[in-house]
C-alpha cells in the first residue's frame, strides 16, 4: 500500500488540521508535499521554526482565539485532546468530516488490531502485548498514545502483521472503529477536567468494544466493578482476568497465573514490581492467547524491565534508590505505584489538577510514606487530604522539581526509596509527563553524596 493509494480519497479536497501536535504534524507535511490543499488551525501560537517550515510549504495557518472561524474544509483532522466545540458541531452539520490520525488509520489498516484502554496500566499492558507477540515472531506496529504515528506507518504494514495501539478516552470519543481484540484494564475517575462528567468518561471507554463483531475478543478486569459490567453490553467473546475470582479466565494467586483454573505461568521471576503489573500481564496474555504460546509470555516475564517513566529505576545513591514514575497522572496509579514497594518511601507528588478526588491516597501514604514532598497546582489539595486523614509523616511543599529532589535527598535514609509519582497531570509546570520525568532524572543524576 503506497501513500499515493492511501491519499486517493483526499485528492481535490480541502484538508484542515486542528492542533499542531505529534499526531498531526507529520500528516500535515505529507499532505502538503503530495500537493493536497492544507489549512492548519491552532488556538496557541505555533513554535517559530515549525511555523516557518509549514509556511514555506504554502500551508495556510490560522491561530488565536478565532482559530475555528470560517471553517470550509472537507475534512478536519482533530488532535486527540480537541473537544467537539459548538463550532465543530456546526461544521459537522454542514458536511465537514471530523476525523483524526487513528480514525483514518483504522479505516485503511490491513491487519489484525489489538487496542488497549483504561484509567491505569494502559502503557505497560500495551507494551507487554507487543513484546509477547514479538517473542512469538510476529511483526508488530506499536502506536496510538505510544510508539509510532500509525497513519504514517501504513505503507509498511502487511496483512500478516499486528497493530497494537494504546487508545485514550480523548481518542475513543472520535472513533467509530472497534478492534479485533479490545482490552480495558480498569476504569476509575480520570480526565474529569476534559470530560463533562464520569458518565461521559465511562461512555468513551465503552466505545473500544461497541462496534466489535461476535468473532471479536474483549478482555476485562473482573475485579473492577465498572469494567465487569461492560461484559453485559459486549457482542464479542469476553475474557476476564482477576486476583479475586479463581474461576476467571485468568487468575493470579500471588505467584502463578492460572488459565481457566490450570497453572499457566510462574511470575516468580517477573522483573516488574507490584501486583498491578501482574494484572497488566494477565490482560496481555488474555489479549494474545490466540496468537502466542506460553513460552513467549515467559520470555517477556523474565526479560522485560518496564516502560520508561513507569516505576523506572534511575540510580542508587547512599543506599537510597530513586525511581521515576511520572506517568502516574491519577491517584489510583500513584496508589498502585506506592504499593509496589516494601521499603520506606519518600514520595514527590502534585501537578495539574484534573478535578479527581485524592482521598484514596490517605491510607497508602500513612502506611508506606514517611515524607511527602508536594508541588504544583494540587499541592494544597494533597496537603489538606493528608491533614484530614491524620497523616503523621513529614509534609514539605516546594515550587519546582530541583527543590523537590533536593528535599527528597535530604529526607531519605539508607534503605529508603524515593519515587516521583505525581497523582496528577504535568501541564501546570511542564510540557508533558515525559519532560517532567526527564527533569526529575536529570536532577537525581546530578545529586552528590
Amino acid at each position: 500500500m503506497t501513500f499515493d493509494y492511501i491519499l486517493k480519497k483526499y485528492r481535490n479536497k480541502r484538508i484542515g488540521f486542528i492542533g499542531v501536535g505529534v499526531s498531526n504534524t507529520p500528516i500535515i507535511k505529507l499532505f502538503s508535499e503530495k500537493g493536497i490543499e492544507v489549512t492548519v488551525r491552532d488556538q496557541k501560537e505555533i513554535e517559530k521554526n515549525l511555523h516557518d517550515e509549514l509556511s514555506s510549504l504554502g500551508i495556510k495557518i490560522i491561530t488565536g482565539d478565532n482559530y475555528l472561524t470560517g471553517i470550509n474544509e472537507d475534512y478536519l483532522f482533530l488532535s486527540p485532546a480537541i473537544k467537539f466545540t459548538a463550532e465543530l458541531q456546526e461544521a459537522k452539520k454542514n458536511g465537514v468530516v471530523l476525523t483524526g490520525e487513528l480514525p483514518e488509520f483504522f479505516s485503511l489498516c490491513p491487519c489484525k488490531t489489538i487496542c488497549i484502554t483504561g484509567s491505569d496500566g494502559k502503557t505497560t499492558t500495551t507494551t507487554l502485548i507487543a513484546k509477547i507477540l514479538e517473542a512469538e515472531g510476529k511483526k508488530v506496529h506499536l502506536g496510538g498514545n505510544i510508539g509510532k504515528n500509525l497513519f504514517m506507518e501504513l505503507p509498511n504494514i502487511s496483512p500478516d502483521d499486528f497493530v497494537v495501539a494504546e487508545v485514550s478516552s480523548f481518542q475513543l470519543m472520535k472513533l467509530q472503529f472497534s478492534p479485533d481484540v479490545a482490552v480495558v484494564t480498569n476504569v476509575s475517575p480520570n480526565h474529569l477536567d476534559w470530560h463533562s462528567d464520569m458518565e461521559e468518561y465511562i461512555g468513551a471507554k465503552k466505545r473500544i468494544f461497541k462496534n466489535q463483531k461476535s468473532n471479536g475478543v474483549l478482555v476485562l478486569n473482573y475485579d473492577n466493578e465498572t469494567t465487569r459490567e461492560f461484559s453485559k453490553e459486549a457482542k464479542s467473546r469476553t475474557l476476564f482476568f482477576s486476583r479475586t475470582n479463581k474461576k476467571a479466565d485468568y487468575f493470579y494467586d500471588g505467584r502463578f497465573i492460572y488459565k481457566r483454573e490450570e497453572k499457566y505461568l510462574d511470575c516468580n521471576d517477573m522483573l516488574l514490581p507490584g501486583l498491578h503489573n501482574r494484572e497488566n500481564l494477565m490482560a496481555a496474555i488474555a489479549a494474545t492467547e490466540m496468537y502466542a504460546a506460553p513460552a513467549s509470555a515467559d520470555v517477556v516475564v523474565k526479560n522485560f524491565r518496564g516502560v520508561e517513566h513507569r516505576c523506572e529505576f534511575v540510580r542508587e545513591l547512599g543506599g537510597v534508590r530513586y525511581y521515576n514514575s511520572t506517568i502516574d497522572s491519577s491517584p489510583t496509579r500513584t496508589k498502585a505505584a506506592i504499593e509496589s514497594f516494601s521499603q520506606p518511601l519518600v514520595v514527590i507528588a502534585g501537578g495539574y489538577d484534573k478535578n479527581i478526588p485524592v482521598e484514596i491516597l490517605g491510607d497508602v501514604f500513612k502506611k508506606h510514606v514517611h515524607t511527602a514532598i508536594l508541588m504544583g497546582h494540587t499541592a494544597n489539595k494533597l496537603e489538606k487530604m493528608l491533614t484530614d486523614c491524620a497523616y503523621a509523616g513529614t509534609v514539605i511543599k516546594v515550587s519546582d522539581m530541583g527543590s523537590a529532589v533536593k528535599a527528597a535527598h535530604d529526607a531519605a535514609k539508607a534503605g529508603d526509596c524515593v519515587i516521583l509519582s505525581p497523582a496528577a497531570a504535568s501541564f501546570d509546570l511542564f510540557k508533558n509527563f515525559a519532560e517532567r520525568g526527564n527533569i526529575y532524572k536529570d536532577a537525581v543524576n546530578a545529586l552528590r553524596r
